[in-house]
């Protein structure tokens, strides 16, 4: 009951508080941390545990619990009245952030509305490995077989989350924003949408896919911006050549701009727009194996 009274004497606090934070999604150890910190300055009892803590908080304020079914177990988190499924996705790790297919359609870059949420959680640092020079044997081989694909885990509602752990880039072209159907989130921007979808069409509906998306970025991307993040990831693999092809059959961009991406890095093997090609068709200028009928 003390706990109780305190509580209602601090609620008006309580509540301007996680209103005013931009943070609408929490986890229940970022909830006790929060009681830890706040807790003289609310005046709670110090013996006030987190589960006293959240029953209280559930029946008179704003916070919600979200159920997400992850590998066939629920998993709650909380939320700062009602959110989307995709502000809970880019909370389901720490650092995590919408890419892909979910970012494609965040800005506007397709036309569908795909039920899977990419949400990718970047792997820790790593001392840089020196790998042997590419060879056109090894790359062929590479794509010839199927692309490796990581399956949806975890589900809300009707939304699916595939579950990233991508290369460690420091989050490099990933930005917050507001987003009319979505609410406040943190995304890749277009020109690391483009380059993730590039190396991972799969994970895009394809390369016709990712081709409208270079169409409908056009007059929107950077292409010095979208070649400074190539040259920062620093991929084994000449991705550059698919992203001059993907630009040059858009039919949207300045001779200029493909100008900068035949100058960005001499092509020295041919590479493949996607894996298991079958009889595919040739494109000397970039030196791209693609479908015949792309």
């Amino acid at each position: 009951m003390a706990n109780k009274t305190r509580f209602q004497i601090a609620k008006k606090d309580i509540i301007a508080f996680f209103s005013q934070r931009e943070q609408r999604v929490y986890r229940e150890r970022e909830l006790e941390q929060l009681l830890a910190q706040q807790r003289e300055g609310w005046r709670l009892a110090a013996g006030t545990r987190v589960r006293d803590f959240l029953d209280l908080m559930l029946d008179s304020t704003p916070l919600r619990p979200a159920v997400i079914q992850a590998s066939g177990q629920p998993k709650t988190y909380y939320t700062w009245g009602e959110v989307t499924a995709f502000e809970l996705g880019s909370h389901l790790a720490p650092r995590a952030y919408l890419s892909h297919y979910t970012a494609l359609y965040l800005h506007g870059l397709t036309e569908q509305i795909p039920k899977q949420i990419f949400v990718n959680q970047e792997q820790s640092a790593r001392q840089p490995v020196s790998l042997p020079t590419l060879t056109q044997a090894e790359l062929t081989a590479a794509y010839a077989r199927p692309a490796k694909l990581t399956p949806p885990s975890a589900y809300y509602g009707d939304y699916a989350f595939v579950q990233l752990h991508g290369k460690f880039t420091g989050q490099l072209g990933v930005v917050t924003q507001d987003h009319f159907a979505a609410g406040r989130v943190a995304l890749t921007g277009v020109e690391r949408t483009l380059l993730d979808v590039t190396v991972r069409p799969e994970y895009a509906g394809g390369i016709y896919q990712v081709q409208e998306a270079y169409r409908l970025a056009a007059g929107r991307v950077s292409i010095n911006r979208l070649l400074g993040l190539l040259t920062k990831l620093n991929y084994r693999y000449p991705y550059h050549q698919a992203v001059g092809l993907y630009l040059e059959r858009a039919g949207t961009y300045k001779a200029s701009q493909l100008q900068l991406v035949r100058k960005f890095q001499p092509a020295t093997l041919d590479f493949y727009l996607a894996h298991e090609l079958v009889n595919p068709a040739y494109d000397a200028q970039w030196q791209v194996y693609y479908p015949a009928h792309f």
